[in-house]
């Protein structure tokens, strides 16, 4: 009662003022009257298709209609059984009840009756129960809109209907049922049981043991596959909902029905060349499935998983899923770029940490004799041509997954870099076909120079970068390589290095085809190439040499790392690098030792400068929010058409133009992010200790300190003070310089060398910053903890408040069966009077049983009262604490209360006064 009478004055709220009679509100009002009270079937039958037609055209008839039409619509479903129009009817108007109504945008804070008639009916278990026993009914239309008031419901509110569902008997399996049912019927209950799965582990389980797969699968196959329409792609979503972070179902797909069903759904039939956006979405949802398939859940779970995704990977390749993938992928160009994206994105996911299916990859051969060439060569093409930034990234995205912790597929890759002539690194396109892989990477490393158009090299630059990580011997053989110059005028060959630092030069002054500035130079052309030398100088002292063999090398890095029109990112990188060739400094050569870098850093850009670089750029968006892989977004029907048509990032968008760019955020992932932050570390602790040994021991020459010939011994001696005097003088430079540069590391948080006071403080303060934080997170935890205390309050205040209107009801009831006794007591005095006047019975016998009624009367009331009496102080005292405790975390008491105790003293006042 409590509840409909709130929900009345939402209406009223809505409406404007309760008393004000609105039209709707009424004419909703005598629709359920005559429905309720109609004595004629056809009229109560008209009455329900005309307040169907209101709630579902008005917003104000859905709010009144939740008011008071859901207990009598509920008997109608509940009672009329046999009265076929009827139940459609009610039905259907539930369902309007339940469809939010736009009109155009209102304010945000607007009421939503739909929302507000769902959380109604779907507060009572036995609403939910009565709804699915209609499932059984002959009728269609019955079932039809059963389910589409189910739907609705799911829609509104679905964890409250997973719950309920779950608790009634054979529910699922009723739902189950539908999917043999007639196609109309079958398609509704596949659309319900996708909004019933998601995020529902336990129904998930429930269905698959029901003989969900089968059914999906004999689905999809009778519609067609992936030529079928929006049936398949349902079919596709519920499969993922059920394969979703659910290892177990995933096993029994695997070993019962296998995979050989979804790998049919890849095939492609009919003409190759046509691709529906129907046909897109269901080859994205099989896509979908793959990827479910071989990624792993959200956390790091334990070798179970692993082994389980080991085997879903073994029997994929098995079952020739790469070749399919290859297809969609690679081969057939006249697919979107959402699948081949998709296809690139799940051959990178098989081949991840598996050696089988790697050497698998590297042995595929595309295409028709006497036109062949290895699958990898063909990806290769891709990064290097393709205008989509999004296709970029999905093949280069295999490269990166083919060359992790594979040594072995490094070296091969690697092997195949041998310079071509100049005549063949400037010849067509077309003639790439013929190249083995590293004469086509390093084409594409040295392509369009001559026009400013460093593209094609960032993104080989990005391939050569995952060929040499954590490969020492892939770096020194790359080393190596020597590029004839553009012309043969301009001097001889140039290692590959020296060229890849000429075009990172180059980039900041780019053009496009236009002749306008081109901003991709500083976007992502510099980061790329800054990535390749990081990683290609980490652990190679002759990779260092080899850097600073060329002296404007240098100058340049330490322009660049101060350079104020260059992104954080770029000078964090060129800190990194330039920390590289002093912490994998092997050389003793003048000017090119560690101690020389450290010294020029110290120079022209000041050491606490330089270490700022580092905190700026671990501070910025690309290095903060890079994450390990994360589980892509799932393909439902809102936005199955948007992620069908993938919208490449344009140059000149000036949204893009920040560290959000799709080919930054793929570049700078998790792995490349955490080796940074580990040089970090390094590069610090090596600059200390270079500056804490300046340089090995002063090499003095012999003859300085040899007596000449014919030297007399005063001038031996006064050569021997000057010497010693200068010496001692560049001791005291350097140990001022020391002293200052320590100071400059304390305060960046390098650390100190000198003092053991410094080093003491600096704890002490680290202390003092640990003991804060720690105060701060106790107080949030309490903070919480009260707000968790209070909302319980609150609750069991609403609870005592709900419970003081029953004891009101109660008395009300007493008093009303009190009243009833005295009506009875003074119709028997009139009888006792008529008696006496006809003189029946003698006067003593009828007081005697008028006495002894009355005394029986008023011991039962007493005995009723004085039990309530006791609850009500109990009640009473639990409202003292409960309003003592809430007055402590500052809530208004009265407020909460406000109406019960002037509600409850109507009863006792008409007690009194019949007593």
């Amino acid at each position: 009662m409590d509840l409909v009478s709130g929900y009345k004055g939402m209406v009223g709220l809505v409406f404007g003022n309760e008393n004000s009679g609105s039209s709707e509100d009424s004419y909703v009002e005598r629709l359920l009257d005559r429905i309720s009270n109609g004595a004629l079937a056809e009229d109560r039958r008209t009455a329900v298709a005309e307040l169907q037609s209101v709630v579902a055209e008005s917003r104000a008839a859905q709010l009144a209609f939740g008011a008071m039409g859901f207990p009598i619509l509920m008997g109608v479903l509940k009672e009329e059984r046999d009265d076929v129009e009827m139940v459609r009817g009610a039905l259907e108007t539930l369902v309007s009840a339940l469809t939010p109504i736009d009109h155009g945008k209102g304010p945000k804070n607007e009421v939503q009756p739909a929302l507000m008639n769902t959380d109604l009916l779907s507060r009572e278990a036995e609403s939910i129960s009565l709804l699915l026993s209609l499932l059984t009914e002959e009728d269609f239309y019955i079932r039809y809109y059963t389910l589409q008031l189910l739907t609705a419901l799911l829609t509104n509110l679905p964890n409250r209907l997973q719950e309920a569902i779950l608790t009634i008997p054979r529910g699922i399996t009723r739902l189950m049922d539908m999917l043999m049912d007639r196609e109309v019927i079958r398609n509704e209950a596949l659309l319900l049981l996708t909004y019933l799965t998601r995020e529902a582990e336990e129904i998930q389980k429930i269905l698959v043991f029901e003989g969900a797969f089968e059914k999906i699968f004999s689905i999809i196959k009778e519609e067609g596959g992936s030529e079928g329409g929006v049936v398949v792609q349902d079919c596709l979503e519920l499969l993922n909902n059920l394969l979703r972070n659910n290892a177990s179902n995933q096993i029994l797909l695997r070993e019962t029905m296998g995979f050989d069903p979804l790998i049919s759904i890849l095939k492609l039939r009919g003409s190759t060349y046509s691709f529906t956006q129907q046909k897109t979405i269901n080859l994205l949802s099989a896509l979908e499935t793959i990827n479910l398939l071989l990624m792993g859940g959200p956390e790091a779970e334990s070798a179970k998983d692993a082994n389980r995704l080991l085997t879903n990977k073994t029997v994929l390749v098995q079952k020739k899923v790469l070749d399919h993938l290859l297809m969609l992928g690679v081969e057939s160009q006249w697919a979107p770029v959402a699948v081949r994206c998709a296809a690139l994105q799940c051959i990178g996911d098989l081949i991840a940490g598996y050696p089988k299916n790697l050497d698998a990859l590297a042995s595929k051969v595309l295409g028709e004799e006497p036109h062949v060439e290895p699958a990898l060569n063909s990806i290769l093409r891709i990064i290097l041509r393709t205008s989509s930034v999004q296709e970029f990234i999905a093949a280069d995205y295999v490269f990166k997954c083919f060359c992790e912790k594979n040594s072995d597929g490094q070296t091969m890759l690697a092997s195949t870099l041998i310079p071509q002539p100049h005549s063949m690194t400037h010849a067509p396109l077309e003639e790439d076909v013929n190249m083995s892989f590293g004469s086509m990477l390093l084409r594409g490393l040295t392509l369009n120079e001559n026009d400013g158009d460093l593209e094609t090299c960032c993104r080989a630059a990005s391939v050569l970068s995952y060929i040499l990580k954590n490969n020492i011997q892939c770096k020194e053989r790359v080393l190596r390589i020597e590029l004839e110059a553009p012309m043969p005028s301009l001097g001889a060959p140039e290692p590959l290095m020296h060229r890849m630092v000429k075009y990172m030069a180059l980039a900041s002054s780019m053009k496009s085809k236009d002749g306008k500035s081109s901003p991709t130079g500083n976007l992502y052309v510099q980061p790329i190439i800054l990535k390749l030398l990081v990683t290609w100088l980490a652990d190679c002292p002759n990779a260092v040499y080899c850097f600073l063999d060329s002296r404007p090398h240098l100058t340049y890095l330490l322009e660049l790392v101060s350079n104020p029109s260059a992104t954080v990112c770029i000078r964090g990188l060129t800190a990194v690098l330039l920390g590289e060739c002093a912490l994998y400094n092997n050389s003793s050569e003048s000017g090119k030792d560690a101690f020389a870098i450290v010294d020029s850093i110290s120079q022209k850009v000041g050491l606490t400068s330089y270490f700022l670089k580092f905190d700026e750029m671990q501070k910025s968006f690309l290095f903060s929010s890079a994450k390990p892989a994360q589980p892509r977004k799932a393909l439902t029907r809102s936005n199955a058409a948007s992620m069908a048509e993938i919208e490449d990032v344009e140059e000149n968008d000036s949204s893009n133009q920040n560290e959000d760019h799709p080919i930054l955020i793929s570049t700078f992932d998790a792995q490349f992010v955490n080796l940074v932050k580990k040089l970090e570390l390094d590069i610090r602790e090596n600059i200390i200790e270079v500056y804490s040994q300046p340089k090995s021991k002063v090499a003095v020459v012999p003859a300085e300190l040899e007596q000449k010939s014919g030297e007399s011994d005063g001038d031996y001696i006064k050569r021997l003070k000057s010497f010693v005097e200068k010496q001692c003088s560049e001791i005291q430079d350097l140990l001022g310089r020391n002293a200052n540069l320590a100071e400059d590391l304390a305060k960046t948080g390098g650390g100190s060398i000198s003092q053991p006071e410094q080093r003491a403080s600096g704890a002490s303060e680290r202390v003092q910053v640990e003991t804060l934080r720690r105060d701060l997170q106790e107080a949030s935890q309490r903070l919480e903890m009260l707000k968790t205390e209070k909302a319980k309050i609150e609750s069991e205040a609403s609870m005592y408040q709900n419970l003081a209107g029953k004891m009101e009801s109660d008395l009300q009831s007493l008093s009303d069966a009190y009243n009833s006794l005295e009506q009875a007591n003074y119709h028997l005095e009139k009888e006792v009077k008529a008696l006496r006047s006809g003189g029946a019975t003698s006067s003593p016998d009828i007081e005697a049983i008028k006495a002894e009624a009355r005394e029986e009367a008023q011991k039962e009331s007493e005995a009723e009262l004085n039990d309530l009496l006791v609850c009500l102080g109990q009640e009473q005292s639990k409202v003292e604490k409960l309003s003592a405790r809430l007055l402590e975390l500052g809530e208004d008491v009265d407020k909460l209360l406000e109406g019960i105790g002037d509600d409850m003293g109507l009863p006792e006042d008409s007690e009194d006064e019949e007593d």
